[in-house]
């Protein structure tokens, strides 16, 4: 199992990427929309299932009244059509304002989700575009900096496009310089590919001067039933694309990482103390 965090330099198609991993896992998984713009997952792909009265914007006040370990999973409802509970998804922020009132809290739910690591579950955190308080540090109070440092892989969703590439540039850097020194290691660091453009893995992956980790389709039709719920439309190829890099180089790299850290002495990454 691993907790794997998504984040961007710029719009870069993070929430349907998450969605597709947590979706084709071969495992069960947990969807946490961490991302501070707000998550979108529920009034779209979920087509406003489920009540506001649950996710992410919660569990401040859960925090401050010392009953967040209790009512975390609480919060949780199912991705699933027939609500088997193999799919979960922590729905995020209703509001950006929120988002300050998280500050304190980001760490102890970065300790929650290495539980739900530890018991079966593949974590997959949507943290969007990444707030920067520095050349070389990620904001700590706007930003669920706490799950970065603790996850196994961050990887840096791109499309192989120009602008993508450009903009994924300075984001590369900051997350480079914060993992290394404030994470477990610049090593969880990886690129996530969209295949829309014209640049191959090997040009992405040059001008990044970091390790390709993975490929998904460029897949309109599956992208539209991730946005809007328009299940009239079955998702395919963009699944499929998620299940290979899951079962293989994402979790090459999350098996690679935690048997290194486990020889240096480093507790399980998840559940590390910040």
């Amino acid at each position: 199992m691993a907790v794997i965090a998504l984040v961007s330099g710029k719009s870069s198609g993070v929430t349907c990427s998450a969605l597709a991993l947590a979706l084709a896992s071969p495992r069960p998984s947990l969807l946490v929309e961490a991302d501070p713009a707000g998550g979108t997952v529920r009034a779209g792909y979920l087509a406003g299932e489920g009540s506001a009265a649950f996710g992410m914007h919660r569990l401040a006040a859960a925090d401050r009244q010392s009953t967040l370990a209790r009512e975390f999973a609480q919060h949780f409802v199912s991705l699933d059509r027939d609500h088997t509970g193999n799919r979960m998804l922590l729905p995020g922020l209703t509001d950006p304002s929120q988002a300050p009132s998280l500050a304190r809290t980001w760490d102890q739910i970065a300790t929650l989700l290495g539980v739900m690591d530890q018991s079966g579950y593949d974590v997959i955190i949507d943290a969007g575009r990444i707030i920067a308080e520095s050349e070389t540090r990620l904001s700590t109070t706007a930003y669920p900096t706490p799950m970065l440092r603790r996850a196994d892989a961050v990887l840096l969703v791109v499309r192989t496009t120009q602008a993508s590439i450009t903009s994924a540039a300075p984001a590369v850097r900051i997350l480079r310089e914060e993992l290394s020194h404030n994470g477990t290691g610049a090593d969880a660091l990886g690129l996530l590919l969209i295949e829309e453009g014209s640049f191959s893995s090997s040009n992405v992956q040059q001008e990044l001067q970091t390790p390709v980790i993975g490929m998904l389709a460029w897949d309109p039709d599956t992208a539209d039933v991730f946005t809007h719920g328009n299940y009239k439309r079955t998702p395919k190829a963009l699944l499929r694309s998620a299940r290979t890099a899951l079962e293989g180089p994402i979790n090459e790299l999350v098996t690679r990482r935690r048997v290194q850290l486990r020889l240096a002495g480093v507790p399980a990454v998840a559940g590390r103390a910040s």
